[in-house]
C-alpha cells in the first residue's frame, strides 16, 4: 500500500504529512508530541506544552476528513496503567 498525502489540522496550524491510513497519521503525530513531553526536563516548560496538546484533531485527505476526540491524561489508568502522558482517540461522526 502506497503512502498518501493527508493534512493534520489542529486548529492552530495546518501540517502536510504522509501516511497511510487517518488514523495511524494521528497517532504517529500525538506520540511526537508525547515524546517531546517526556524528554522536557523543566517542570513549567512541561505544564505549558500539556496545557497546549491538541483535544481535537482532524485528518483531512484528498477524499475524506476524519475528525478525532484526543483525551489526555498525566498518569493513564486505563490500559496502560501508570504511563505518563497516555491518550486515546475516539472518532468524530
Amino acid at each position: 500500500m502506497a503512502k498518501r498525502r493527508f493534512t493534520i489540522d489542529i486548529g492552530t496550524e495546518k501540517i502536510p504529512v504522509e501516511g497511510h491510513e487517518p488514523r495511524n497519521v494521528a497517532v504517529k503525530y500525538l506520540m511526537k508530541r508525547r515524546r517531546s513531553l517526556l524528554v522536557t526536563k523543566d517542570k513549567d516548560k512541561a505544564e505549558n506544552m500539556f496545557q497546549a496538546l491538541p483535544r481535537k484533531i482532524t485528518i483531512e485527505g484528498t477524499r475524506s476528513t476524519k475528525s478525532y476526540e484526543v483525551k489526555w491524561e498525566r498518569v493513564a489508568t486505563g490500559e496502560f496503567q501508570g504511563a505518563r502522558f497516555a491518550f486515546t482517540l475516539e472518532e468524530v461522526q
